[in-house]
């Protein structure tokens, strides 16, 4: 099974955001996690569309688009527009939550959900098969640099759970204060994808710390 380290741009210097795309692009990593945040479904803003239009030129890697925001179906065709390879929504502000998913599909992206801390996983019965990857969120969405929780763990494995049981080829991404301290216990748990923010861009050596997340996580 194929391991996948997410670094997420979040964290990044924004006044050498080239710079740091390109460290990206050189490393072991798999992914580019880009959290887009509204203001109302979280407590913060970040990245717009023509923030993501420019990181997609330079970015020679997936594009995991991740979206904190509300009435996220107004922008579907947008994000697919400026480079979103995967697209992933919150359970919690999708009311029509099918629809949405299927609307993704349309346009040629990966469809994931997400879900908030406090979130079951069992909300995602009824959608599992129709999901490409499920977020699972390890500390309260909005800001970088938070602790993990603890609780991570076991919905992680209800989650694996499910995916077995339903047939589902859903792969288990995880966001939020995943470390070399905690990602070996995430993968055996059932991850496939690993999201780093401040992990990776405040240490020393960015490069050689996404190397051995990508060795931890393969065990």
């Amino acid at each position: 099974m194929n391991k996948f380290i997410a670094p997420s741009l979040l964290a990044a210097d924004f006044g050498n955001l080239q710079r740091d795309i390109e460290m990206i692009n050189k490393s072991d990593a798999d992914w580019f996690h880009i959290d887009v945040m509204d203001g109302v479904f979280v407590p913060n803003i970040s990245f717009g569309m023509p923030v993501i239009k420019a990181i997609k030129k330079h970015a020679k890697k997936t594009m995991d688009v991740h979206l904190m925001i509300v009435d996220p179906d107004r922008f579907i065709e947008d994000f697919k527009n400026v480079g979103a390879d995967i697209l992933t929504v919150h359970y919690e502000a999708c009311p029509h939550l099918h629809r949405t998913i299927q609307a993704i599909k349309a346009q040629g992206m990966k469809a994931g959900v997400s879900l908030n801390p406090h979130t079951p996983i069992a909300v995602l019965e009824d959608i599992i098969t129709d999901l490409d990857l499920v977020l699972i969120m390890s500390v309260n969405p909005g800001f970088g640099g938070q602790h993990f929780i603890e609780n991570t763990y076991k919905k992680v494995e209800q989650l694996k759970s499910l995916i077995e049981f339903s047939s589902s080829n859903a792969l288990i991404e995880v966001d939020g204060g995943v470390t070399d301290e905690n990602i070996e216990k995430l993968s055996h748990a059932g991850v496939d994808a690993f999201v780093a923010g401040s992990f990776v861009f405040k240490s020393k050596n960015p490069l050689k710390t996404i190397s051995n997340l990508k060795k931890l996580a393969i065990g």
